[in-house]
């Protein structure tokens, strides 16, 4: 039987490494976990969600696939149920950046090279890679993926060696321009136009600090796009 799984959930799911014990928050139906154990491709997962009802959904989904066995569920809040000594591996995918780095910051023991961090966030991508530069979080990879119309982009980081990200790099990260990733060219596409009408609602209504940080990241971005096509050009 075969685990349904979406395709943003195998994007996370490609950047696990093999052996890892996992901790799946916000783990919803709990697919990925079970994924990951039914390909073998992890040991332990610690599954958490928010909510009592969707985690009796991934207790009942992990029986019927056969892995319940290996698998802890809580409902918790961020990484609170989630002891620090039994996981290696933390995935926080479908919520937005924000609450993302919040559940990060909540809980300071993830500032350790030895924990590796797979994030996907739905909404506020510069606000989570702000916080994981100024935090010292090192962006390692970034992926893209295109799952039901939307396109996603998943980040492996890990504590060490981050820094301060620019406007435009928190909008495309340097490891994510440098991919080679195909879809590149739609991700321009999307954030670009973003960025204009955020810039042009802003100067309508006259927030100077605000216009200066999105106009910023809109001039980095257009240059970071401009860069991108010479290259593919040559």
């Amino acid at each position: 039987m075969k685990v349904p799984i979406s395709r943003r959930l195998l994007c996370c799911a490609g950047l696990v490494p093999a052996g890892a014990r996992v901790a799946d928050v916000g783990c919803d139906h709990g697919y990925l976990g079970i994924y990951l154990l039914r390909e073998g491709i992890v040991q332990w997962v610690v599954a958490t969600d928010l909510r009592e009802k969707p985690l009796q959904k991934a207790r009942q989904n992990a029986d019927q696939f056969g892995t319940a066995d290996r698998m802890d569920f809580s409902v918790a809040d961020g990484l609170a149920a989630v002891a620090p000594e039994a996981v290696d591996t933390i995935v926080i995918a479908g919520m937005g950046g924000d609450n993302i780095a919040a559940i990060l910051e909540a809980a300071p023991w993830v500032r350790d090279p030895q924990y590796t961090l797979i994030l996907q966030p739905q909404t506020s991508g510069n606000d989570l890679r702000r916080y994981l530069g100024r935090a010292g979080f090192f962006i390692e990879t970034e992926r893209l993926v295109r799952d039901g119309g939307f396109l996603y982009f998943t980040i492996l980081a890990r504590y060490g060696g981050g820094r301060p990200l620019t406007p435009g790099e928190q909008y495309l990260s340097p490891q994510l321009l440098h991919s080679g990733d195909p879809l590149l060219p739609d991700y321009f596409d999307r954030i670009l136009p973003a960025l204009e009408r955020t810039v042009a609602g802003i100067r309508a209504g006259g927030d100077q600090q605000k216009l200066q940080y999105y106009q910023q990241a809109l001039d980095e971005v257009r240059e970071m796009r401009d860069s991108y096509e010479r290259a593919a050009d040559s």
